[in-house]
């Protein structure tokens, strides 16, 4: 099982390596990623987690003011990079086809990408959950060498930092319609786990692993979370 930690935009410097002194505490049997703030990326230094990136440039190499190319991350080490999260599709713009460019850079400089999709509320009442999110994964896996390679992390938007979570059997008629059309795919689920609903979601017979977000923050709930995937 493989659990990703985004932390989004936060920690100052200090912060963040008093957080990674206590995430160098944390044993589990399982694939342990930190997806730092960029800034920090140079930072990590951990020996029980994987590095991952929040972000890519769609771009090669260039003439391209503040981005960060594939090639640029895979020289700091990074093994794992997240693309086509909801808060980057809503507040970056970015369309399928820039997630696709990022993805097949990723492939390209032996970097695994973990794909988010999901549905926003109205979609789920119209229950159109199953339709938006194969189209997002048609669109940005077309043509891709080697799509075995990609992490596909179903994240419904309306259970992102909500509180909400879908239930088991909601998350698993989802993973269950992806795994029948990427079945060499590792699947992941991400939106508002605790360490309360955990158990319950982990008896899933798909679910590959998590993609945390509020949560990897707070280290005790954090550490109590993983504690639980690992049993």
């Amino acid at each position: 099982m493989i659990i990703i930690l985004n932390n989004k935009c936060n920690f100052l410097l200090d912060e963040f390596l008093k957080y990674q002194a206590k995430l160098s505490q944390i044993k589990s049997n399982n694939t342990l990623v930190l997806c730092p703030s960029a800034p920090y990326l140079s930072k990590f230094y951990l020996k029980n987690f994987k590095l991952g990136s929040q972000n890519v440039s769609s771009y090669y190499e260039g003439a391209y003011t503040g981005e960060v190319a594939a090639s640029q991350l895979k020289d700091l080490g990074v093994s794992y990079c997240i693309v086509g999260h909801s808060e980057r599709r809503k507040y970056q713009k970015e369309t399928n086809q820039d997630i696709k460019a990022k993805i097949q850079l990723l492939i390209d400089n032996n970097i695994i990408p973990i794909l988010c999709v999901g549905e926003n509320q109205n979609e789920k009442n119209a229950h159109l959950t199953i339709v938006k999110v194969l189209n997002e994964l048609k669109d940005c896996l077309y043509e891709i060498d080697d799509i075995s390679k990609v992490i596909i992390a179903y994240e419904p938007i309306w259970a992102i930092g909500t509180g909400n979570t879908p239930t088991r059997e909601e998350i698993d008629a989802v993973l269950r319609k992806i795994k029948d059309e990427y079945p060499d795919n590792l699947l992941v689920y991400g939106g508002s786990l605790s360490e309360n609903n955990i158990a319950e979601i982990n008896k899933s017979t798909y679910i590959d692993g998590y993609l945390l977000g509020n949560i990897s923050l707070k280290i005790d709930e954090l550490t109590k979370l993983i504690e639980k995937v690992s049993k």
